[in-house]
């Protein structure tokens, strides 16, 4: 696998930049990016797995999220330069339902196909639980039903406010999680298990810091290109903005998520599995959309943080069900397939809107 991912990078990095240059058909490109930016992914999800050996569990999962996200916020960035503000938002809600609903759901389904039952931090799950709580129950409905009785300018000052609101919190987040209460919510199993465990990184600490920069850029430049054949393709195939966005975007966005949260699962490590698809989502919620928000302000047009009331239920539908499943600290194969199909179901619906 990881060497058809090298030959992807080898041969789709050149062709990208030779079919922007010379101005190839977009579908034929659209395909192109996507595929690259996957394989590019794959060798940032490599390199985060070896620094969160060399880490530990919790700046692994937030490294391999951050890094991870930095696609998301690259392609979302470019597309608020493009002035594709619904193509945005949508990402963002896509992003938010992949990582809960399709990472997580597949790490459960292919970690719980090898082990009867795994287990993971309680604790951080209930933790986590309570951010996303507050992100999308609070900060991002607020802003809908507010908007409702408010004019466009009131509406973007709330939004500012409410994103920076959530900048900082998810700063104190990570103090309280890093800092001030670090191994303070760890149980006695996980303990023993981390002292038994002496598996050795794939890559070294400055070679995985490199692999990461440079996939970074490659990402960065790829999906510049990438948002100018949105258009084309939703002509082409009838799909809308809205589906690209949650669906495709969000894909192709988290595919290192994807791949480092399977490969955790299947190795028993639900620890980092978790704390990549519920990090992730975190992460999203209350640190790149409000930077996209507070970033939209130089562009032509503010982009408020109103989602659309699909958007909307959708989400709190998928943190609903991601609680539930999760707050007990432990999964099965089942549990991964009822999130897989609360994916589908929510993929179809928004196909059809």
């Amino acid at each position: 696998m990881n060497k058809m991912f090298a030959i992807m990078v080898i041969i789709g990095v050149p062709v990208s930049v030779a079919g922007a240059l010379l101005h190839w058909p977009n579908v034929l490109m659209f395909a192109v990016y996507c595929l690259t930016i996957i394989a590019l992914a794959s060798f940032m999800g490599r390199a985060t797995e070896s620094l969160a050996i060399i880490a530990g569990p919790r700046i692994g999962g937030l490294l391999n999220a951050t890094f991870g996200n930095a696609v998301e916020l690259i392609i979302s960035l470019f597309s608020l330069a493009a002035g594709l503000h619904q193509v945005v938002l949508a990402s963002l809600t896509g992003s938010v339902l992949g990582n809960l609903l399709l990472v997580a759901g597949m790490s459960f389904l292919f970690g719980g196909i090898k082990y009867k039952r795994q287990k993971f931090n309680v604790y951080d799950a209930r933790h986590n639980s309570g951010l996303l709580i507050f992100a999308i129950f609070v900060a991002f409905v607020i802003p809908e039903i507010f908007s409702m009785k408010m004019s466009e300018g009131k509406t973007v000052s709330l939004s500012i406010g409410i994103s920076i609101i959530l900048i900082l919190l998810y700063l104190f987040a990570l103090f309280f999680k890093l800092v001030t209460h670090r191994g303070i919510y760890q149980d006695r199993e996980a303990r023993v298990k981390e002292q038994e465990e002496h598996e050795e990184p794939e890559w070294s600490k400055g070679k995985s810091i490199i692999v990461l920069a440079l996939a970074t850029l490659a990402v960065a430049y790829i999906s510049e290109n990438l948002v100018h054949t949105f258009e084309s393709v939703a002509k082409s195939f009838g799909w809308s903005e809205m589906f690209i966005g949650i669906i495709i975007v969000a894909i192709v966005g988290n595919a290192a998520e994807h791949a480092s949260a399977i490969l955790m699962a299947v190795k028993n490590k639900m620890d980092i599995a978790v704390e990549i698809a519920f990090g992730s989502t975190l992460q999203v919620s209350m640190f790149v959309v409000p930077v996209l928000v507070l970033a939209s302000l130089f562009f032509e047009k503010a982009m408020p943080l109103v989602f659309s009331i699909p958007e909307l239920v959708s989400m709190i539908a998928a943190v609903m069900l991601t609680i539930i499943l999760a707050n007990d600290g432990e999964t099965n194969w089942f549990e991964g397939a009822t999130m897989l199909a609360a994916y589908i179901i929510m993929g179809i619906g928004f196909y059809l809107l």
